[in-house]
């Protein structure tokens, strides 16, 4: 079964230096039918004006990913980590007992373009950690690992039963996965177009901001529908 979650029907915020989508209930924005996928809490599509940002905040029992689509993100921890995160990395951070960090675009003429995620963890009050790691060749027309368990060979680790693969798709690209009988799956369009189907073929159409909960389905298709197709996959307990 696949339920569409269109972009439109996403919660939003503007609030002038800040452009927001949530998939999942977050902050001001409620939805009792949309609180969160098995394990996947948040996904937030955020447009971060130049030159501005989230302040320090903290954090505790929580994976967070952070996945940039275009610009560059300033990153520092109470860990004592300091970087950039660029398009083509990943950001894993395990909250565990308690951290706090703050999030700033730092160039003056360039927006920021995100995805943050949550996903709950495998269990509470685990030692906080960061990761950064560079994705390597996304090679259109196939999924890459970039974050999942420490037994998954994954790009970076999530303390959580989770993995999370983008793809690069071309018009025409397909590419194909299989789902354990008891998991599901959350397919979200970053930007392009796709064709997802399960195993009768009969299959949606999906685009940029859409999103897709997939259950009792054991192999998804996912066909580009547009040239710089690009989709994350969640396989989630």
């Amino acid at each position: 079964m696949i339920t569409i979650r269109k972009a439109a029907d996403r919660g939003h915020a503007d609030h002038g230096w800040l452009r927001t989508y949530h998939s999942f209930s977050f902050a001001d924005y409620h939805d009792p039918e949309h609180v969160h996928f098995r394990g996947l809490r948040v996904l937030n599509e955020d447009h971060v004006a130049p030159a501005r940002g989230f302040g320090s905040h903290p954090h505790r029992d929580m994976e967070i990913l952070t996945w940039i689509l275009a610009g560059e993100l300033q990153h520092k921890d109470s860990m004592g980590n300091g970087s950039v995160i660029r398009p083509g990395e990943v950001q894993v951070m395990s909250a565990g007992t308690g951290v706090t960090h703050s999030e700033h675009n730092p160039s003056p003429t360039t927006p920021v373009h995100l995805l943050q995620i949550w996903i709950f963890p495998r269990a509470k009050n685990l030692p906080p950690r960061y990761e950064q790691a560079p994705v390597g060749d996304l090679a259109h027309g196939a999924l890459h690992r970039i974050a999942g368990p420490r037994t998954s060979q994954a790009t970076t680790v999530l303390e959580a039963d989770a993995e999370v693969f983008v793809a690069r798709l071309s018009a025409g690209d397909s590419v194909d996965h299989v789902l354990a009988a008891d998991r599901g799956a959350w397919l979200q369009v970053a930007r392009g177009a796709v064709r997802l189907s399960g195993v009768d073929r009969h299959g949606v159409e999906l685009t940029a901001g859409d999103g897709a909960a997939i259950e009792a389905e054991s192999r998804l298709r996912i066909i580009g529908q547009q040239p710089g197709t690009e989709v994350l996959l969640f396989d989630l307990a």
